[in-house]
């Protein structure tokens, strides 16, 4: 019996490969069963350890600029092909922010523009997640650190942040672009600004306050109007990372993609599920945003056309789960009840999703 076992990372407690481990030691239990592991991420933080797993190719690292301008080190993939995987978290992501407390308004994407510009020295494409970012500049960082100009009033040149968009008067392009092909990973459908935009949907989450919240909105709806990128301002999506999407659109003339579709083409999904019984995927939470172009929906809408039913493994179960199940789960096995502290699921994490897994492996069995 053939499982495959691809789950997303569960997070602040679990990576991918991690699920990926716990699950197939439980699966042992299932008589004649052969799991293959394929550790999965949709674009945010750990999207170029799951490529990298499931992919292969070179891991490389790049020292940039973080999210307020001190050095990290960055990884990134090489690709047998030429394609570079790199994720805006590893330079501006919240978890690199937060030790300094979360600031929108203040935290640059200039560290994405550093590794685009390194990797573009040697790859012929890039992808780029987009998940977990601290921040809210529209990618004028990125494209900052890309020759891009950002002009005053004054006629001084500077790098906005959030806090600083509505100070750009004008915008020069550099005297030569980008040469590689750039996709960003990207799961959400927000424009860019606006009551579903980002600001108001996810600075919250970055620490911003209703002023800041409004401010920062604000940033947003003016960068684009001077740069008259409504057009892209409005594209599904344009809101993803605090507007770097936008960026990606409009600085690079890059395309939007969803993250786990490109994952899953890369490793040749649909040929790896020829002769498979189960499929078991999963995430930290499965609810009604699962629904929305997570890496489980993209797993089940492979497996679905290929006639293999799926499980879902998940953290916990969140408003809207029933969804997944008329969408077509065969079953979800949740961990815990959800509401726990972050520090406490840490602690229990392991046993917690083993002990689930064991149950995925009695359905299984129950099922022959």
């Amino acid at each position: 019996m053939k499982i495959i076992i691809a789950p997303d990372g569960f997070k602040g407690t679990l990576s991918a490969q991690e699920v990926c481990d716990i699950v197939a030691q439980e699966l042992c239990e299932v008589p004649g069963a052969e799991t293959i592991a394929m550790p999965l991420a949709d674009g945010g933080e750990g999207m170029v350890a799951a490529w990298h797993a499931t992919c292969g190719g070179t891991m490389q690292t790049a020292e940039v600029s973080g999210p307020f301008g001190a050095p990290v080190h960055a990884p990134w993939l090489l690709l047998s092909n030429g394609t570079a995987v790199l994720e805006m978290a590893a330079c501006a992501g919240l978890e690199l922010a937060r030790p300094h407390g979360l600031n929108p308004g203040l935290a640059t994407t200039r560290g994405v523009g550093e590794l685009l510009q390194i990797a573009g020295k040697t790859a012929s494409r890039v992808i780029l997640g987009l998940g977990g970012s601290a921040t809210n500049d529209a990618g004028c960082g990125m494209a900052h650190a890309l020759g891009w100009r950002f002009l005053n009033r004054a006629g001084e040149a500077f790098c906005p942040t959030g806090a600083t968009l509505c100070e750009v008067e004008k915008v020069l392009p550099p005297a030569s672009k980008i040469l590689c092909e750039v996709v960003a990973a990207c799961d959400v459908t927000n424009p860019l600004y606006g009551p579903n935009g980002a600001a108001q949907v996810y600075a919250p989450q970055k620490g911003a306050d209703a002023a800041m919240v409004r401010q920062l909105d604000d940033g947003l709806r003016h960068i684009a109007d001077v740069m008259n990128a409504e057009d892209f301002a409005q594209t599904p999506g344009a809101g993803a990372a605090g507007g770097l999407a936008f960026g990606v659109l409009s600085f690079l003339g890059g395309t939007l993609q969803p993250g786990i579709d490109l994952l899953l083409e890369q490793a040749h999904f649909h040929e790896l599920l020829h002769g498979t019984d189960w499929v078991i995927t999963g995430e930290g939470r499965m609810d009604a945003q699962t629904l929305q172009g997570k890496a489980p929906m993209g797993v089940l809408r492979y497996a679905e056309a290929a006639g293999v039913p799926v499980i879902g493994i998940c953290g916990c179960l969140g408003e809207g789960a029933q969804a997944l199940c008329d969408a077509g789960f065969a079953a979800i096995f949740p961990s815990g009840e959800g509401g726990q502290p972050l520090q406490a699921l840490q602690q229990t994490c392991r046993a917690d999703l083993a002990q689930a897994a064991r149950r995925a492996a009695r359905y299984i069995a129950e099922a022959k």
